[in-house]
């Protein structure tokens, strides 16, 4: 899979098969990680290539509509209406996803549950902190059950024992989810995740358990010594 941005090449002939668990993305700034999660939600598209998410096309209508119903999507930057409460910002999401009346309504207590926010879930979005509304992007991103979950940087703005239970969640959804995190922090890999995938310069350099990279000398080092990475199908995830 290839994603382009006008002349400017974000992914390049990437290979990734990613199944149940906790992924990790990381990488420099400008190394695709954004880019490739947008195009896994199907916000955008690759260029070129082939995509299939939660078995089913994303380039058909009718299978890309039944996708974005099972996947949750935190982007780096996730506005939200800034006079809604907190629980009209998840309703909202849950809205989009074509979720009904009591089943959404229940679904989004839960969500705000999960993330903390019980309390302050008549709480207008803009007198949160910014940690708060963060946590409210995630839980929009949760409110549908998402058998596809992709987070851009949802750490940001958390306190340490915010991560921590964030991570204790997202292991707990693993069990019946695909997760992919994207973070530039080692503590969030070592916290919650199954398999790490490095990208540089738009090319996949690593992929592989949290082990394998420690063996492979660490993050800075794969970072620093590889220019072309395993993009074939036999190079790992």
């Amino acid at each position: 899979m290839t994603v382009r941005h006008r002349r400017t090449t974000a992914v390049d002939s990437l290979y990734l098969e990613l199944p149940r668990g906790v992924h990790a993305l990381l990488g420099p700034n400008g190394a695709g990680k954004s880019s490739l999660l947008a195009v896994l939600a199907t916000a955008t598209g690759a260029a070129e290539g082939e995509l299939r998410l939660l078995d089913r096309d994303p380039g058909r209508p009718s299978e890309r509509r039944e996708i974005r119903r099972r996947l949750g999507y935190l982007p780096q930057k996730c506005e939200m209406f800034r006079g809604f409460t907190v629980r009209e910002c998840v309703a909202y999401a849950a809205w989009l996803k074509g979720m009904p009346g009591r089943a959404g309504a229940r679904a989004v207590e839960h969500a705000v549950e999960q993330v903390g926010l019980g309390e302050r879930v008549d709480k207008k979005y803009r007198s949160l902190s910014g940690g708060m509304q963060r946590r409210v992007g995630i839980a929009q991103a949760l409110v549908n059950k998402p058998e596809l979950l992709l987070l851009d940087e949802p750490t940001n703005g958390l306190d340490p024992e915010q991560r921590e239970q964030l991570h204790l969640l997202l292991r707990e959804l693993s069990t019946t989810a695909t997760i992919v995190m994207a973070t530039h922090l080692m503590e969030d890999v070592e916290g919650c995740c199954d398999t790490v995938v490095v990208l540089k310069a738009a090319r996949k350099v690593f992929a592989g358990s949290l082990d394998e990279l420690r063996s492979a000398g660490g993050y800075s080092r794969v970072i620093a010594d590889r220019r072309d990475g395993p993009n074939r199908p036999d190079g790992g995830p």
